[in-house]
């Protein structure tokens, strides 16, 4: 593992090659899964305020969704994500023409109408983060929809942490990342184990 401020970074994140192939996953992890995306406590603010701006770039479906059920839905330990169709793919996703599932926030953050990309958690993935009180763990997240990304990204040679440069930079800042890189690429032994 690697220790950066207060981050525990997987090895994984240096090891693992990763770049997304959405010509053959066609954005499976805006479906698949048990929930929407999780959400960060902040982000429900936002999505309070910048709803009415990405509405239109969502399907009716979508809307229709998010009218029932909210802006986004509590789960049973507490921790929020994003309102889904049926329980299946994420109410702010949309189809594009060649079938391709892409986020209805991004589109809307891409057209200029609102200045929130999309999820951090949907920007990070395949990290996902676990908080502790004195800090976060990132990890790898291995699903096998996403064979087809990390043998794009093995063909690429990228790694995890190159590949989400930046949402990295997003999340924990410029600094944070350029002391990842550094302890990646010319490790000291007392901040890798």
């Amino acid at each position: 593992m690697i220790v950066i401020q207060n981050t525990i970074v997987s090895d994984d994140v240096r090891d693992q090659f990763f770049v997304c192939n959405l010509e053959r996953c066609k954005g499976a992890c805006c479906v698949e899964g048990d929930l929407g995306a999780p959400l960060e406590e902040a982000e429900l603010k936002i999505l309070e305020q910048e709803y009415d701006k990405i509405k239109p770039f969502l399907t009716h479906a979508g809307r229709h969704a998010i009218e029932e059920q909210g802006l986004y839905v509590e789960d049973w330990e507490g921790d929020y994500s994003t309102t889904t169709i049926d329980n299946r793919e994420c109410a702010y996703a949309l189809y594009d023409e060649r079938g391709i599932l892409k986020c209805g926030i991004e589109q809307a953050y891409l057209a200029g109408a609102t200045t929130f990309k999309k999820p951090i958690s949907c920007h990070l993935y395949p990290i996902r983060i676990s908080k502790y009180d004195e800090f976060e763990a990132l990890n790898y997240d291995r699903w096998e929809i996403c064979n087809p990304a990390c043998a794009f990204g093995a063909q690429l040679g990228v790694p995890v942490y190159k590949f989400l440069k930046e949402p990295l930079i997003r999340k924990y800042g410029e600094a944070w990342y350029q002391e990842l890189t550094q302890e990646i690429e010319n490790p000291t032994p007392e901040t890798t184990t």
